[in-house]
């Protein structure tokens, strides 16, 4: 399996269908038909530690001495995008060049996104999206001072070097692609936590949400491994999971959206209209009742309709409110009220899905930008997903309204 391994990675971007066909037809050529499948427990990859690229790697490096230099400490995630943005001006030079060359050139997370193409994301995530964009920004413009103080390491003015778009690239290339691996607190990194390791050719395993893998580095072995728990066939895709995540946090942290995801929902954000539903609001908002109120695949979710029970109360029924939150029942009209709610916030989301999407099929006719059009397909994807999601919510809603 390690030699399979080993011309699996290079060869392919496994996002592409076609090349993997192609890899798989080479390989039958190439006499690995032979190859048994991947049995359960049994190792999809393994990375010896020298091969991971992580802040012990930096501060090793030529970068290291201006690290322990500066203070206040920057962060570790900071260390390891300036690393990048100069292994990638070395380049062939770099001794990480040929990762360096297979990373993406750019991305398709949030922090990318223009303020219209943020306009088309469902509300609940626009806001996710433009804080992303608000917090790149101050980690941008703090940094400054820290990337002026590498220019002895540079015949490139850094201002020319360390760009903000350079810094954008970096800093998606780690937030997408590390691998989460505990590391010593380092007395020359600031104290946040220091959990990246950068993995050449793992993170050419595309996620799926329904395989199970087991993965973590190995203190025995000194490897990075990842293990699938159910196997896998030959000739098929070997795939990872990066954690049981809705669609949304896929695209804010890794700019994909997974077809199928069980677990994606469309979130729910409810308005405020009136006086006495204000206080509702606030009443739900200090008792932590207004975070994932949610539409799946099986309809409302507990903790929506529990909210919405709430709002149909009375103002007479003020003395209800703790118990309704505990999970009590309320009235049979009570409860009709809610399903109707329920039934008009799918149709509202509905609506704007719909209005969404047009506008999406109408961006490309003047988009001659590759990245914008990878942008808008991926938000073209999560609308497509919550629209699927909306119209199986419609059906449980409506089989409650006829009960």
């Amino acid at each position: 399996m390690s030699e399979l391994c080993l011309y699996f990675a290079p060869v392919v971007t496994l996002t592409h269908e076609a090349q993997f066909v192609l890899l798989r037809r080479w390989l039958k050529e190439k006499g690995f038909a032979s190859q048994s499948l991947i049995p359960a427990k049994d190792s999809v990859i393994s990375l010896p530690e020298k091969c991971l690229l992580t802040t012990r790697t930096v501060l090793k490096s030529y970068m290291g001495d201006y690290i322990k230099r500066w203070h206040p400490p920057i962060s570790p995630l900071l260390a390891l995008c300036c690393f990048l943005i100069s292994e990638r001006y070395g380049g062939d030079a770099s001794e990480w060049s040929s990762y360096i060359n297979i990373l993406p050139k750019t991305y398709t997370c949030p922090v990318y996104f223009s303020d219209d193409i943020i306009d088309l994301l469902p509300r609940s995530l626009q806001k996710k999206a433009t804080e992303q964009k608000e917090q790149f920004q101050e980690l941008y413009c703090s940094s400054l001072m820290f990337f002026h103080s590498l220019q002895p390491l540079f015949t490139q003015p850094t201002e020319e070097l360390f760009t903000q778009d350079a810094l954008r690239w970096a800093w998606c290339s780690v937030n997408t692609r590390t691998v989460y691996m505990e590391h010593d607190q380092s007395d020359y990194l600031s104290r946040e936590k220091d959990v990246y390791a950068l993995a050449p050719y793992l993170d050419l395993l595309n996620h799926c949400p329904n395989v199970q893998v087991e993965a973590g580095f190995n203190k025995e072995t000194c490897c990075y491994e990842v293990k699938s728990v159910q196997g896998c066939k030959k000739f098929q895709q070997a795939f990872i999971n990066y954690g049981p995540h809705d669609n949304h946090r896929l695209l804010l942290e890794y700019g994909f959206v997974a077809p199928d995801n069980p677990h994606s929902v469309v979130h729910v954000d409810l308005d405020e209209q009136d006086k006495q539903l204000t206080q509702k609001l606030l009443y739900l908002r200090d008792n932590d009742f207004l975070r994932n109120l949610t539409f799946g695949m099986d309809g409302p979710s507990w903790r929506l309709m529990t909210a919405l029970r709430l709002l149909s109360l009375k103002p007479e029924q003020y003395t209800s409110w703790k118990s309704v939150l505990l999970g009590a029942g309320v009235s049979r009209d009570r409860e009709e009220w809610c399903i109707h709610n329920a039934l008009k916030l799918c149709n509202n989301l509905t609506d704007d899905n719909v209005k969404a999407l047009e506008r999406v099929n109408m961006k490309p006719l003047t988009c001659a930008n590759l990245s914008l059009l990878e942008q808008l397909c991926v938000v073209e994807s999560l609308r497509q997903e919550e629209q699927r999601i909306l119209e199986h919510t419609r059906v449980v809603l409506q089989n409650l309204w006829g009960q």
